[in-house]
């Protein structure tokens, strides 16, 4: 394959645990990350078994309030900044081990994440990396929002959000996803949502543990954390965090550039389904194509939210 080189796969150096909250249930989780073999790909022991997960997408069983794979009493769910966290470091081989039902949420980014695996560190293996390269446009829309999928030589996203509201307006992120780029601009992002859809989940049991240290709570068009925000759209960038995660279940990191008008989980996810519908849109490869990552393209309009429930 012309233009390729050999890109050998990696995992953690050791094993590392993280506590903190589950978003939903509010109650204390502790989660141990664990190196794994060549081809083990990003996997889940559910709760009070030794049945594993794979991060898949055939395995999403919801996107309404975050991205859960697993069913019923296996299930876990808010994995998307953990996936971000290990597909935007380059990290193929993890087995998470987690004591409840969903992934600690800790600050609402993956930010404590990227600290965990820096300090373990990381090792390459001997085994080849794979990598899915899009052959051709897939697109989708769903309720005004629209998503493609198109052919590039790396891995780009560009994603654009648009809220009714002055304090957010229209954002847009664009850039190739490097380790670098993953780190500096994107894993510090925090989900967010307005203070009465979260008021709204807490009446429905949801969002038990939501709070200030954990999200970005927005009312009467003013953001209440004291601090606030950590960049002026870091809405848009905790969306494209979102979007890293949710496409990570590809099972290989997709060569393609992603591009997402009101991505969702949901969103994300059917991406997902559409690309492997059909069998002429993409094709599995060995190594990746030698070139510089783009500089990250600030150039779309900025004006700024979402949440784990589509609530980002």
């Amino acid at each position: 394959m012309t233009g390729f080189r050999n890109d050998r796969q990696k995992t953690l150096a050791g094993r590392v645990t993280l506590d903190g909250l589950g978003v939903h249930s509010g109650a204390p989780v502790s989660m141990t990350l664990h190196p794994a073999p060549a081809d083990n790909g990003i996997t889940f022991i559910a709760p009070g078994t030794e049945n594993e997960i794979k991060a898949h997408w055939s395995q999403v069983s919801a996107t309404a309030l975050c991205t859960v794979i697993g069913r019923d009493r296996e299930a876990i769910g808010t994995i998307e900044h953990l996936m971000a966290a290990l597909r935007g470091l380059g990290i193929d081989n993890v087995v998470v081990e987690v004591d409840a039902n969903e992934v600690p949420v800790m600050d609402g980014s993956s930010a404590q994440f990227v600290d965990a695996i820096d300090q373990v560190g990381t090792i390459t293996q001997t085994a080849p990396r794979r990598y899915i390269r899009v052959l051709k446009p897939v697109r989708i829309e769903m309720n005004g929002a629209v998503s493609e999928l198109r052919p590039y030589a790396g891995t780009r996203f560009d994603v654009t959000i648009d809220f009714d509201t002055p304090l957010i307006g229209r954002q847009r992120f664009v850039s190739d996803l490097t380790p670098d780029v993953f780190r500096t601009e994107l894993a510090r992002a925090r989900t967010f949502g307005k203070v009465s859809d979260v008021e709204k989940l807490w009446a429905m049991g949801f969002a038990k543990g939501s709070s200030l240290e954990n999200s970005v709570a927005i009312a009467d068009d003013r953001v209440l954390n004291p601090e606030g925000t950590r960049w002026p759209d870091e809405f848009v960038r905790h969306k494209t965090l979102d979007a890293v995660g949710d496409l990570s279940l590809a099972g290989y990191p997709i060569l393609g550039e992603y591009r997402s008008y009101k991505p969702g989980h949901k969103m994300n996810h059917a991406m997902l389904v559409a690309l492997f519908a059909d069998e002429d849109a993409y094709e599995l490869v060995v190594g990746r194509p030698q070139r510089e990552a783009a500089p990250v393209d600030f150039s779309g309009e900025i004006a700024v939210p979402a949440y784990c429930p589509e609530v980002a």
